[in-house]
């Protein structure tokens, strides 16, 4: 671990209201180097999804810099910044998201498949990829066939599928009963452990995030 692979500086993001403008994120200063896990905790509606959102490009700040590999991500028109997302981003939700008439195979190829990437190179990786995750028997089954965690783990399958520079994930475990959910985590830091991926969680598991190697507190729009 050691150059800073996601570098942001005096990040804002306000919303408007029927009240006035909401000020969400209030000037957010954070790098992360690449390897780490950093776990992302705080009370429920100070902005961590918000912040997460804006990290992973899924929406654009008010103001400030977000650079992810060394790109200044913002300076990208729509079309180049869903490119770099869907290329350099992977993403793991609460919720699994997956696409409920293709099998776990097929939608562990799908951030590939939009990519471009030929189908045979494709397979061979999804198939590595879920076998590592203990899902080698699983290939064929789709979403309604299969466990809350292996669906998860389908998730993180997806999300790794093009190396990105980093996996952001957001209460990963929220839907996963306790042990399901302890799992998980333990399957992230192996994957890390492995393969060197960077990932930024946001959780409201203490014991969770304790698992990774830095935690921040958002409190009032900042970090801390």
């Amino acid at each position: 671990m050691t150059s800073a692979i996601i570098d942001v500086k005096n990040l804002r993001k306000s919303f408007n209201t029927k009240a006035g403008g909401l000020e969400v994120l209030r000037g957010i200063n954070v790098a992360v180097k690449s390897g780490e896990v950093v776990s992302i905790m705080g009370a429920s509606g100070v902005g961590k999804s918000t912040f997460l959102h804006c990290l992973g490009t899924l929406d654009r700040p008010t103001s400030g810099e977000v650079s992810i590999g060394g790109k200044l991500v913002f300076e990208l028109d729509d079309n180049k910044l869903a490119s770099f997302r869907n290329r350099s981003i992977g993403f793991v939700f609460q919720f699994h998201h997956l696409l409920p008439e293709f099998t776990a195979l097929e939608n562990t190829m799908m951030p590939g498949l939009i990519a471009g990437v030929p189908l045979a190179d494709l397979q061979d990786k999804a198939r590595n990829l879920l076998t590592e995750l203990g899902l080698q028997g699983r290939l064929t089954h789709r979403p309604g066939e299969l466990s809350g965690g292996e669906q998860q783990r389908v998730a993180v399958a997806r999300s790794l599928i093009l190396e990105p520079v980093v996996v952001l994930a957001d209460e990963p475990t929220g839907n996963l009963d306790t042990k399901t959910g302890a799992h998980l985590m333990d399957l992230i830091m192996d994957i890390n452990a492995k393969k060197g991926t960077t990932f930024i969680i946001v959780t409201h598991n203490e014991a969770f995030a304790k698992k990774g190697h830095k935690i921040y507190y958002m409190v009032d729009g900042t970090l801390q």
